[in-house]
């Protein structure tokens, strides 16, 4: 069959119409025309016959067999341009509409944390990303994503493959790179006994691994797998979050300092080891909220460790269950969100009640960002300005900042006359069919209507 593709997807194949519906067209570009055979409305091996200018050679020699990128085929232009268009239709699609300031694209080899796999073979192991939609693995010693810190540990992974993955299984790698060296948590291998532990331990000396966790329990900590937020050193728990990149984090913690201004208090919520927190806290006293109880030690034990820093609190709470109510919010200047992929519908909806005037809401995920936008603006938020950010360079992931506000109520000369003042803090007030102010939350709007 022969088509001409109209756009990408969300997950960055090409889309094109077919007599039967849309057919989906791996590493192709919209206006290309291409050909090849459709099964199941895919056309897996597309061969192209009108290129498009955007199309470039891949940077990476393990792209065609490894599915770790979806976007290497197309100039940095396009791919930052796409995904600038994918954070628009999200929003869109809560009809909403904001400016996007800047993308900022992390160089290449310069990812700092991965998951890599790996397996037992008949003559020893093998450990990569596993290959697009499949789940054969792919070997990457030469990956153009990876930090060479990372790629050098790939001989210590096998032979930890070799020594504790069974026949049949398979071991999951979580790779970051801390300020003392590589840090390694490995899940899924075989339960250690007194010689794997031992052979695991010769194994980390011998490859010089800062740190050293199989299947959750420390096997080796030569040194402490420290990462620098700001003037605090933390030591997050073995296999926690970390931003993708150095780069991509820095571009973050700059939009959320701007987004914040000069607020003297801070919540931080979802505040995982303290990215955002801590490089604050050398401004304004912070609240931090975080579901894991272990990355909450380790932010507090890193505030502890900077003595320059303003007063840093924190609790260990589930803010899928138990947001912060409105009542708690209103003792802060500005709140920082940096929710999971699923968003934070609940929190957001104590903010939308309540008076926070400034909100910076971090998000790897531009549908459910859009959803709590639309809740927020619906309580009279707006959204400032957005940026994305672009640390899973060549993959479909799009990650953004955002500063939304909620603007003051307007008073005719900044004064509200005697009549009104009854109805101060109401959510909205009309007389006739003329509106006055919006001001603060439905709640509140609700105790003056009583």
């Amino acid at each position: 069959m022969r088509l001409r593709i109209d756009r990408l997807g969300h997950l960055g194949d090409a889309v094109a119409a077919g007599p039967d519906g849309p057919v989906y067209v791996p590493r192709a570009l919209p206006g290309e025309l291409v050909e090849g055979e459709v099964a199941a409305g895919r056309m897996e091996a597309p061969k192209i016959l009108v290129p498009s200018p955007d199309r470039v050679l891949p940077p990476c020699p393990h792209y065609r067999s490894c599915g770790g990128c979806a976007l290497q085929h197309a100039s940095d232009a396009f791919v930052a341009g796409w995904k600038a268009d994918v954070l628009r239709t999200a929003l869109a699609g809560q009809g909403l509409g904001a400016p996007i300031r800047a993308v900022h694209t992390s160089p290449a080899a310069t990812r700092r944390r991965a998951t890599l796999a790996g397996r037992r073979t008949k003559s020893g192991a093998i450990v990569g990303f596993h290959a697009r939609a499949s789940g054969t693995l792919a070997e990457v010693p030469d990956c153009a994503v990876l930090r060479p810190e990372l790629l050098a540990a790939l001989p210590a992974l096998r032979e930890a493959t070799v020594l504790g993955a069974s026949r049949k299984g398979e071991i999951a790698f979580a790779l970051s790179q801390s300020d003392a060296g590589l840090d390694v948590a490995a899940l899924g291998g075989k339960q250690a006994d007194a010689a794997l532990l031992e052979a695991l331990a010769r194994l980390a000396e011998r490859h010089d691994l800062a740190r050293l966790s199989w299947n959750g329990a420390p096997v080796a900590s030569r040194r402490p797998a420290q990462q620098s937020f700001g003037a605090a050193r933390v030591t997050p728990p073995p296999g926690a979050f970390l931003q993708a990149t150095r780069e991509g984090e820095a571009a973050l913690l700059a939009g959320v300092r701007e987004a914040v201004g000069g607020a003297a208090r801070l919540a931080d919520l979802f505040a995982g080891c303290g990215t955002f927190a801590l490089p604050l806290a050398s401004a304004a006293e912070v609240h931090a909220v975080e579901g894991d109880g272990a990355m909450v030690a380790s932010l507090l034990a890193g505030a502890r460790s900077a003595a320059c820093l303003k007063r840093v609190t924190a609790e260990a709470r589930d803010l899928f269950r138990r947001p912060l109510l409105s009542e708690e919010l209103a003792r802060y200047a500005a709140v920082v969100l940096d929710p999971p992929r699923a968003g934070a519908e609940a929190q957001v909806a104590m903010l939308a009640a309540s008076a926070v005037p400034v909100i910076a809401y971090v998000s790897c995920n531009p549908v459910t960002f859009a959803r709590d936008a639309r809740q927020l603006a619906a309580a009279g938020y707006v959204i400032d300005w957005l940026d994305v950010i672009d640390q899973f360079r060549w993959s479909p992931h799009v990650e953004l900042v955002a500063r939304l506000v909620r603007p003051a109520p307007r008073r005719q000369g900044g004064i509200l006359p005697p009549a009104l003042r009854p109805w101060h803090g109401a959510a909205f007030l009309t007389l006739g069919k003329s509106p006055v102010f919006r001001y603060w939350s439905a709640q509140q709007a609700r105790s003056a209507r009583q």
